[in-house]
């Protein structure tokens, strides 16, 4: 490792690099959540990527990097892919329950990683704890402009925001921490519906009412 947000590899070539790298990721990110990190080996992992314990060790140094990796990924994964369901999206009523349906839509396809991520995050070094604990405000904050933009558009009663990022957050990650009894009530589609009933419409004024009813 020479930075936090990094880990090196002894092969050359970084596009294999990635390319491997995620292979490995996605293979240990399943067994990680079947199994937890403590009682998954290398071999476990090379058996389910389909490959060497010889060829992890050229790409991770050992299985704490594999673990840190695959928590990096899938906070990276949310702020990477948040932004661009938001443009061409003007208004802020309209901002704040697309935030809401994408973190969810994008959590659905990450459930396994999002239950790694609650269980694992502690078994880190603390450099790493912090590191990845900074990516993921980096996400709230995605979610906290655009509660503060309705806010200042006088579309939300003022709130307190810390409390209410994080009552959006837990809501989108218990789509995955508890899938196990929503999925036979909700799809994913009608879990964020009922979320922004929840969430959402208690907070508005009377104009922000008027905007979100308009659709």
């Amino acid at each position: 490792m020479s930075s936090a947000g990094k880990v090196e590899s002894s092969v050359g070539d970084p596009k294999l690099v990635e390319a491997r790298q995620r292979q490995i990721v996605d293979a240990a990110v399943k067994l990680f959540s079947e199994k937890g990190f403590y009682r998954t080996t290398i071999l476990d992992i090379a058996t389910e990527a389909g490959t060497s314990s010889g060829l992890i060790y050229k790409y991770f140094k050992d299985k704490d990097d594999v673990l840190y990796l695959s928590l990096l990924l899938v906070l990276e994964t949310y702020e990477r892919e948040i932004p661009p369901c938001l443009e061409g999206i003007e208004h802020p009523v309209d901002r704040l329950r697309e935030i809401l349906r994408a973190y969810c839509l994008i959590i659905d396809e990450l459930r396994d990683a999002t239950i790694l991520a609650y269980r694992s995050t502690k078994s880190l070094p603390p450099k790493r704890r912090k590191f990845i604990k900074q990516t993921e405000e980096r996400t709230n904050m995605l979610v906290r402009e655009c509660l503060q933009a309705c806010i200042d558009g006088g579309f939300l009663k003022p709130a307190n925001l810390d409390l209410l990022v994080y009552q959006f957050v837990t809501f989108c990650h218990n789509w995955a921490l508890k899938h196990w009894a929503f999925r036979e009530k909700y799809g994913v589609e009608d879990y964020v519906s009922e979320g922004a009933e929840l969430l959402i419409v208690p907070h508005l004024t009377a104009t922000g009412l008027k905007a979100y009813n308009r659709n």
